[in-house]
């Protein structure tokens, strides 16, 4: 919602300035300005980006119109399902929780959390440390140590959609610039004709360069540091597992193990101890 509010904002205050300073709407309407700029930023999209950061880009955008999908409420099933594990691995020994980790799809804890059935990395890389710790090969130094290789190398692939619409928002004006040279050739055509008819000419020109910037600031620019907070939120989801495991594997009791998870959340998400513990009490 606030990306698409956002763009209205943008679009109200250029082009109800323009209009208040006695401006013409249809002197901006450029069509073959924009085939200008859109397509040359598109191709040299795709000349600077593998096709799996294509795919991302195209994949992540969709999801910035939706809004963030970590909230509070999401944040509580984490936990839920984090404390319910740690029950049981406390109650009935670690390997008690191995036929639910290799099945998650069918576990009967897991069924009970269906919103985090979406996020498969996040399932999958719960369930792969819980292997690991049912498994005993590893110390909590090691395994902690492994997290974090991990955990790198997913922010570093998911900050490639944000930097890779970065590098476009920075070409953008550049080829504005282009499409405004391709203009005043065109335009270098008609001196000699009537004023009227140059004037239209060099303004239609000077639109390139005028579309290029507004797209690059007021677009594509944002865009690119919206999809960077997606992939920050998309961390602290992570991290939050990471956590809660550790203080698993290092003998804290369950509700400790949720509560170190819940400290390293972000404010405006991370549930009150008081709300974490109501919700722990409706999973007994």
């Amino acid at each position: 919602m606030f990306p698409i509010i956002g763009a209205l904002i943008v679009l109200a205050s250029v082009a109800g300035g323009f209009v208040l300073s006695h401006g013409h709407l249809s002197a901006l309407w450029q069509p073959y300005e924009l085939l200008v700029i859109g397509g040359a930023a598109l191709g040299a999209f795709f000349i600077a980006n593998p096709p799996k950061v294509v795919k991302a880009v195209a994949g992540n955008l969709p999801a910035l119109f939706a809004g963030s999908k970590y909230t509070k409420a999401l944040y509580l099933d984490l936990l839920g399902l984090i404390y319910d594990l740690a029950v049981k691995a406390r109650k009935d020994g670690l390997m008690s929780i191995e036929d639910h980790i290799e099945n998650p799809g069918e576990s009967a804890i897991f069924q009970n959390y269906p919103k985090l059935q979406k996020h498969h990395h996040v399932i999958e890389f719960l369930c792969d440390y819980l292997r690991l710790m049912v498994a005993g090969n590893l110390n909590p130094f090691q395994l902690e140590n492994l997290m974090d290789v991990e955990l790198e190398t997913h922010h570093e692939e998911a900050e490639l959609p944000g930097g890779a619409l970065s590098k476009v928002a920075d070409g953008l004006p550049g080829f504005g610039i282009v499409a405004a040279v391709l203009g005043i050739v065109i335009t270098m055509s008609y001196i000699g004709g009537s004023p009227q008819e140059l004037g239209g000419h060099i303004a239609a020109a000077l639109v390139g360069t005028f579309l290029g910037i507004l797209l690059a600031y007021g677009f594509v620019a944002p865009a690119s540091v919206a999809l960077e907070h997606q992939a920050r939120e998309e961390g602290k989801f992570m991290e939050c597992v990471k956590v809660c495991l550790l203080a698993m594997v290092n003998g804290y009791v369950p509700q400790l193990v949720v509560e170190f998870g819940r400290k390293v959340l972000y404010s405006t998400e991370r549930p009150s101890f008081r709300e974490l513990e109501e919700r722990l009490k409706g999973s007994r």
